[in-house]
């Protein structure tokens, strides 16, 4: 620790991100990169756009993917905001709607792990509100008193989806804070809460395209809502970066969004996966949590996560720990391609010894 480090700083515990390891190749199944590559209708564009324009400065308003995006959503332009994937626009989130001086947000205890690091360094006081035994989000205990919700969902690392009309209830119960739902894996299954943007405007909706349209590489998420909502994102935003996506990731997100076929095929093959590795899973005697994401959440009843974690590294398989309480005997595993899968299915059945 810096003498010279600032006293918030001394205080925060970054997040800690799925390892990028460069020491040989591995299947790597542990941060839910998508196992197939953008459309070819992407990768044309990055080619063509790849030119001595990239002298200037990008559009600051991101007006071409705003308006794809508003399309897509059938929403108006002034309710999409585009910023450097959905970590930065969560970031400003929490700058923009919760306060460090009013009521603690809420959010679940066994969550994406970014929340209490965005509360903390933001001094923003929160309460967890505890999943039940299956890991699912209780929505009734999010009527509290709040200064503002956030709710993955499906949720993170587990995977469980909280039915879309428990998320209309919470935002009934909740009119004075705004509510949040970060929807990275909602095109893996469930049902989108963007349908309440209309009637409620204390609704933000958080989504990213590097998951369901492969461009983690490009850093592009969105937030959809209130354009009171957008607006004091933008002034965040613009307090702090005016210019957060690049020439190339704009059209490269433009094109991402309109070829809705190849989005589709390839969101049907991960949603097949998921479903087949999860059944040998639980044949294998593994406890697999239900997943409507790109991800499955699964631990075995006597080989501990953390020597199954080990071993799979060991014979080149990457998939993720997480050493905290209640979760400490689960693994997250990335779906990736069915070749990936079915060596993911052999290394570990081998070491369950199925």
């Amino acid at each position: 620790m810096s003498i010279y480090w600032s006293e918030i700083l001394k205080g925060i515990d970054p997040y800690v991100p799925g390892e990028q390891p460069g020491d040989k190749k591995y299947i790597k199944l542990n941060t839910n990169e998508n196992p197939y590559p953008p459309s070819p209708r992407v990768l044309e564009k990055i080619r063509e756009v790849a030119d001595e324009k990239l002298r200037l400065y990008p559009d600051p308003e991101c007006e071409d993917l705003r308006e794809a995006l508003a399309e897509y959503h059938k929403l108006d332009k002034s309710q999409v905001y585009a910023g450097n994937g959905s970590d930065e626009l969560l970031a400003f989130t929490f700058l923009a709607f919760f306060n460090p001086t009013g009521l603690p947000i809420l959010f679940p205890d066994i969550t994406y792990s970014f929340y209490p690091v965005y509360s903390n360094l933001f001094k923003i006081k929160y309460r967890q509100i505890p999943l039940d035994g299956s890991f699912n989000v209780p929505a009734e205990q999010f009527y509290a008193e709040n200064g503002g919700i956030i709710i993955p969902n499906p949720n993170a690392p587990t995977g469980k989806y909280l039915p879309v009309h428990s998320i209309g209830e919470i935002l009934r119960r909740n009119t004075q804070s705004v509510v949040v739902v970060d929807e990275a894996y909602i095109d893996f299954g469930g049902e989108s809460a963007v349908k309440y943007i209309g009637e409620h405007p204390n609704l933000l909706v958080v989504r990213t395209l590097s998951k369901s349209h492969s461009l983690a590489g490009m850093r592009v998420g969105y937030a959809l809502g209130h354009k009171e909502l957008i607006e004091g994102i933008a002034r965040i935003k613009n307090s702090v970066n005016s210019y957060t996506l690049d020439r190339i990731a704009l059209a490269a997100a433009v094109e991402a969004i309109k070829d809705t076929a190849y989005f589709q095929e390839t969101r049907r093959k991960i949603i097949n996966t998921r479903e087949r590795v999860s059944s040998q899973l639980k044949n294998m005697g593994f406890d697999v949590v239900d997943s409507m994401a790109n991800f499955i959440f699964v631990a075995h009843p006597c080989v501990p996560a953390c020597e199954i974690f080990r071993q799979l590294r060991e014979r080149g398989i990457l998939v993720r720990h997480f050493k905290k309480p209640r979760i400490d005997n689960y693994l997250r595993v990335s779906v990736g391609s069915d070749d990936e899968m079915f060596c993911f299915l052999k290394e570990i059945g081998r070491i369950v010894g199925f």
